[in-house]
């Protein structure tokens, strides 16, 4: 892109604000963003890091970030990314498990390295990166580094999993899988050389470079997510003439909610890229209001398989309580529904394959179809299914079913179904009825001691509101078929969600809360 589009905008960082009150950044070129990578590249050498090398990443998302990810790329390392809101104890079981042998962080990150020497044993190089998101280290002259070659099923990075139903594993990425990703992302979407992206989750902008996207780095602290300020994003989307943005349904509905109150528009946006959780149903209504020029598309994946499905707003029955509709396969994905099996799957073809309409368990093929986890055998193992030609598919841990028009239905995670006496139970279908009171907008399907309760987002003053609010709950409960047997709520006025999209609600944990919080049953 630096040599197609030299001095087209790469990045920009915000640093102020103006007299004028506008957002004041930080811009470079794609000329420039080189000389960056390339700077750094130089850096990385000097410091003793070598291709294959694995380099933990603990860098602030600005240039910084993108600088030396790029680099790293280039001089043959492997980044490791792991996200530092899963919690410590895990953050550093992470760090244990992937043996990095380089740390590239910022000057807490190097400090944490040293108190928690255990976890860091396996790294040999510490290379210091500023705090400042702006921080530039290029010299004007400074000769290009020379790439590094990749085959396609070279170790390109290890990404982690963000451990919203169980521990955080790291997923293996070979460049083929990259180069897949790009190819796809661009294609699915019309994504064109010279649009401008806002990424509202950090990792997203890496992908910009690639597809010729300036990036705009939005105002907001990717550790707490939930605390943006819509207003910082609809200004920045407005004065840069923003095209694409990709984040998560929480932050989308902030979005919204602010446009509709204030009135304010944004009709430079052609498509939003919305994922980490369903959609919810007024975040769908919504979108015809906030994107009067664009379209709002929800990919369905994982961090092991991304993109596998797309749906967009105009295929989506915003009423329906049968799961969530995420769409068809992208190109050169395969998706079946095998019956659900807790045990390993050695080969496809031992696998059951149910026929449209049966639910079942998600398992995907593709290009974009991660093949391992690192250091984790019997966790591949359980994951993973071979195919013929050395095909891999994976288990989503996703359950769901295709319909008669070859659309994938997801209806929640298999680990967090409940399984009664007479029947099984998915958290999106029955999720979906509930959320339609205004109180009860986050929920979650939990099972306490094998009842089949919901757990909802609500604030109650009181034995009597809450039994009120129970009544109401109970009275949805009876109008669908699905949720007629759940007569036992909780409430709590925050549920448990994963840092990185601020959507995924940690159902396993809610219940063995439950378990020791008095509920409201309803008859």
């Amino acid at each position: 892109m630096a040599a197609a589009q030299p001095g087209a905008a790469a990045l920009k960082v915000p640093r102020g604000r103006t007299a004028a009150g506008e957002i004041d950044y930080l811009s470079l070129s794609f000329s420039e963003l080189l000389a960056e990578a390339d700077a750094w590249c130089a850096r990385l050498l000097s410091s003793g890091i070598r291709r294959g090398d694995r380099v933990l990443v603990m860098v602030k998302p600005g240039l910084p970030l993108i600088a030396v990810v790029f680099a790293l790329f280039k001089t043959g390392a492997v980044p490791v990314v792991i996200d530092p809101g899963m919690g410590l104890r895990s953050f550093l079981s992470c760090v244990r498990r992937s043996k990095p042998r380089a740390l590239v962080g910022i000057p807490l990150a190097l400090a944490l390295s040293r108190i928690f020497f255990v976890a860091f044993a396996s790294v040999r190089i510490r290379v210091k990166v500023g705090r400042s998101l702006t921080g530039r280290i290029a010299a004007a002259g400074a000769p290009a580094a020379e790439a590094a070659t990749a085959e396609p099923g070279d170790l390109a990075a290890i990404l982690f999993t963000s451990g919203s139903t169980g521990a955080p594993k790291g997923v293996c990425y070979e460049h083929g899988m990259f180069e897949a990703q790009v190819k796809i992302i661009r294609e699915t979407y019309g994504i064109e050389p010279g649009e401008i992206d806002l990424p509202l989750l950090p990792i997203f902008a890496l992908f910009n470079p690639a597809l010729g996207m300036t990036s705009v780095i939005p105002e907001m602290d990717p550790r707490h997510p939930a605390r943006v300020d819509p207003a910082k994003i609809v200004q920045a989307i407005r004065q840069e003439r923003v095209t694409n943005s990709f984040g998560s349904p929480t932050l989308w509905s902030k979005v919204a909610r602010h446009c509709a109150e204030t009135g304010a528009e944004m009709p430079s946006l052609r498509r939003v890229l919305c994922a980490g959780a369903p959609v919810p149903s007024d975040l769908w209504r919504a979108s015809s209001a906030f994107l009067k020029s664009g379209t709002l598309h929800s990919p369905y994946g994982a961090t092991e398989a991304l993109p596998v499905t797309t749906v967009t707003a105009g295929e989506i029955d915003p009423g329906s309580t049968r799961g969530a509709c995420v769409g068809r396969p992208v190109a050169g994905v395969t998706v079946r529904i095998i019956s659900l099996n807790d045990e390993p799957i050695a080969d496809i073809g031992h696998a059951a394959v149910l026929p449209a309409g049966q639910v079942g368990e998600i398992v995907v093929m593709g290009p974009v179809v991660t093949k391992a986890y690192d250091g984790l055998p019997e966790a591949t193992r359980a994951a993973k299914i071979g195919g013929p030609s050395g095909a891999v598919w994976h288990r989503m841990g996703d359950c769901g079913l295709i319909d008669g028009e070859g659309r994938l239905w997801f209806l929640g995670r298999k680990a967090e179904r409940v399984v009664t006496g007479s029947g099984t139970l998915y958290t999106e279908p029955c999720e979906q009825v509930f959320r339609a009171h205004p109180r009860a907008r986050r929920c979650a399907l939990v099972s306490v001691g094998g009842t089949p309760a919901i757990v909802a987002e609500a604030r109650v003053e009181g034995r009597a509101d809450g039994l009120r609010l129970a009544g109401e709950l109970r009275a949805l409960a009876l109008g669908n078929g699905h949720t007629a047997a759940i007569d036992t709520f909780y409430f709590r006025e925050n549920l448990p969600v994963d840092v990185r999209h601020n959507a995924k609600i940690h159902r396993l944990t809610l219940a063995r809360w439950a378990e020791g919080a008095r509920p409201f049953r309803v008859a």
